[in-house]
């Protein structure tokens, strides 16, 4: 991995002086850039070390986080904007997602991103659909891999894609995607793209939902129903130290209280390897569960560390 380190410390380096994204940042606002030769020469003029931050746009607060997190880490911070046909099934909202470029500058630029890269299709994948993708693996055929064929090869590709484009020390992805975020930390090590993979804790709204564009799809008495995803994991993690078992059903039981909420999987494994954990697993684990609501899909996990039972009946780690 490369490290991420600077001479004058994280977050405190402006953009050089003189560029175009040193002058659209004292603007206060992000230099927009949609091809990759205009990248290349922004790139080569800012500040290292550089953080990426890759979204499909329509952002929220939940991005607004991982902006400011790389501020955090980095000298200068360059967020992509593009929604990636790859990973969107047959059937599923490609056509439909909010594309909102001006709203998504306004945010970036209240964050301090010095430099936005939102390609067209074509750019990105100039000789149409790529013969050569990412295979995501054994890992990407699980969990969200089971529902949604080849999504994470479709995740892995322009992630790829992006890391050669963009060239970043470091990247920040939100926790939210437990499952792309550990198939990216295993692709960086797999393929040697000697990159950072930071890790961003998930943002919620007031009533506990993760944040997601697609909450936008929900109907008032969707919503209501679709809160029950994060309840049922404070509810399981809240058994964290009576074992896997009680945290399985502790989450179950709640899931099961809220019928408008069409269960996918319900799934405490590890978070690395993505296998599920046995009942007496003991160390840290992710409580993972996706469900159907209304015809909005929605995804939510929480990491943990499992107890169990000592022979004495007290608690072990």
């Amino acid at each position: 991995m490369a490290p991420v380190s600077s001479s004058t410390g994280p977050g405190t380096a402006p953009p050089r002086r003189g560029t175009a994204a040193g002058d659209a940042a004292r603007a206060g606002r992000p230099l927009l850039v949609t091809t990759r030769d205009e990248l290349d020469r922004v790139r080569a003029g800012l500040a290292g070390p550089v953080a990426v931050v890759m979204t499909m746009g329509a952002l929220h607060e939940g991005h607004a986080a991982l902006a400011r997190a790389a501020r955090e880490r980095a000298a200068s911070v360059v967020a992509t904007v593009f929604v990636n046909p790859l990973q969107f099934g047959p059937g599923e909202d490609l056509d439909r997602y909010p594309r909102t470029l001006g709203a998504d500058l306004d945010l970036l630029g209240r964050e301090g991103v010095d430099v936005v890269f939102a390609p067209a299709v074509e750019e990105v994948y100039p000789a149409g659909p790529p013969r050569v993708v990412v295979s995501a693996g054994e890992l990407g055929a699980v969990l969200e891999g089971a529902s949604r064929p080849g999504h994470f090869d479709g995740v892995l590709t322009v992630v790829a894609k992006l890391v050669h484009l963009t060239r970043p020390d470091v990247v920040l992805f939100g926790q939210k995607d437990a499952q792309q975020l550990a198939l990216v930390r295993r692709m960086a090590l797999d393929l040697d793209l000697r990159v950072e993979v930071v890790a961003v804790p998930t943002s919620r709204e007031d009533d506990g939902l993760a944040r997601s564009s697609r909450n936008a799809y929900l109907g008032a008495r969707d919503r209501e129903a679709a809160a029950v995803l994060p309840r049922a994991l404070r509810r399981g993690a809240g058994r964290a130290d009576a074992g896997a078992v009680a945290v399985r059903a502790a989450a179950a039981a709640e899931l099961r209280g809220e019928p408008r909420a069409d269960v996918d999987y319900l799934a405490l494994v590890d978070a690395v390897d993505l296998r599920p954990v046995p009942d007496d697993h003991v160390g840290p684990a992710l409580l993972a569960v996706a469900a159907r609501v209304g015809s909005t899909r929605l995804i939510d996990n929480v990491p943990l560390v499992l107890a169990g039972a000592a022979e004495d009946g007290s608690t072990r780690r």
